[in-house]
Parts: structure tokens; C-alpha cells; sequence
């Protein structure tokens, strides 16, 4: 049914399967309420086990919960020590120990709004957990969702970065003008003032 939607919709999609049991999925640009329905059709199309972390918040009512937990959603504390890298580098690392697949989806700037650039937390989760990134990039101009650039970050950031921006370019999300450049910003700035006026 996933499929079958996805190509009513117009949507290729370029996906040969995950290399390792656990990494970390970008997804880039994130401009529109309309992306994450796209993803998950393309997650149940394709039967891929993707997780994404939430507000512990948002799980705690029943029934909401119990939706969130069913499309693939971890509950992460913002304000225990360590923060939400800290969780998920916890649970990298149990999933390996126990031999368990896991790969965590999730948009790297973190709003739909424009930002001066991505919010680190997946480059810190990755690095500490040792996990590969896969680079999903989401165009709407080609009505393409492409799943097929991974890569071991080597530490240097802006090496990385740029690896990233150039396997990034050219994407159009829907709202082109919201997408956020390819930079990681500091950590330290408060999510209220990342807003690009």
C-alpha cells in the first residue's frame, strides 16, 4: 500500500539497504510539514526498521504513546546528564552488545524553519557511538528520495561537511528558501535564537 502511494504521489526512490546493523539516517532539507508522511511512506514501503528519537514528554499519554512507539519513535530525555546524545549513544551501544539492528532517522536542523546551519547532535551521536551516517536527501523538484551515500565521519568537521554539502547539492526540498546551509553550529546556541529572520 506504502508503495502504491508513493508512486501516486510521483515519488523514485533509490534505496539498496542499510550496510551495517546500526547507524544514523539525515535527512536533508526539511522545509515542509509534508516530509516526515513522505519518509514513513517510504519506511513502510521499503520495511525499513528506522527509529527516531522524541520528547519522553509526548510518550507518556497512552494512546499517543502507543502511536509514536508504533511508528518507530524512542523516548529521549532533554534534561538528564549528558543530554539527548548522551541517551542515544547509550542505546547505540546496548543495541550492539545485544546484537540488534538500529538505525536512527532523523533532519539535522531540527526545524522547518531556516537556521544558520545543522544542530551537531547527530555528528557527536556518531562519532561517540562509532556508527556510519547514510545521507538521505529528499528533492521535490525530482519528486526523489535517495538513500544510497553513507560515510564514516572522520572527525574533522569541516571535512566531513563538506562531504555531505557535496552529495547535498542541488536537492530542493518543497520550500527551497527554508532549507538551512550544510554547517554544523555551535551547540551553545539556544534553539530560540537559531531562527534565520
Amino acid at each position: 500500500m506504502a508503495s502504491r502511494i508513493l508512486k501516486w504521489m510521483g515519488w523514485q526512490v533509490k534505496f539498496d539497504g542499510f550496510p551495517t546493523m546500526q547507524g544514523i539516517a539525515v535527512v536533508y532539507p526539511h522545509t515542509s510539514n509534508w516530509d516526515f508522511p513522505v519518509m514513513l511512506m517510504m519506511k513502510w514501503a521499503y520495511g525499513i526498521p528506522v527509529m527516531f528519537w522524541g520528547k519522553d514528554s509526548l510518550f507518556k499519554w497512552p494512546l499517543i504513546g502507543s502511536w509514536m512507539r508504533w511508528l518507530g519513535g524512542i523516548p529521549v530525555k532533554r534534561t538528564v546528564a549528558g543530554g539527548v546524545v548522551g541517551q542515544a549513544v547509550k542505546i547505540f551501544e546496548e543495541h550492539k552488545q545485544a546484537g540488534q539492528y538500529l538505525w536512527l532517522g532523523l533532519s539535522p536542523e531540527g526545524t522547518r524553519k531556516r537556521i544558520p546551519g545543522w544542530r551537531s547532535g547527530f555528528y557527536l551521536t556518531a562519532t561517540k557511538a562509532k556508527v556510519p551516517l547514510c545521507i538521505v536527501t529528499l528533492d521535490y523538484a525530482k519528486r526523489e528520495i535517495s538513500a544510497v551515500d553513507f560515510m564514516d565521519l572522520s572527525g574533522d568537521q569541516k571535512q566531513d561537511m563538506a562531504q555531505i554539502e557535496a552529495i547535498c547539492q542541488g536537492v530542493k526540498g518543497l520550500h527551497p528558501e527554508l532549507a538551512s546551509p550544510i554547517q554544523l553550529i555551535d551547540p551553545k546556541i539556544s534553539r530560540q535564537d537559531l531562527v534565520v529572520k
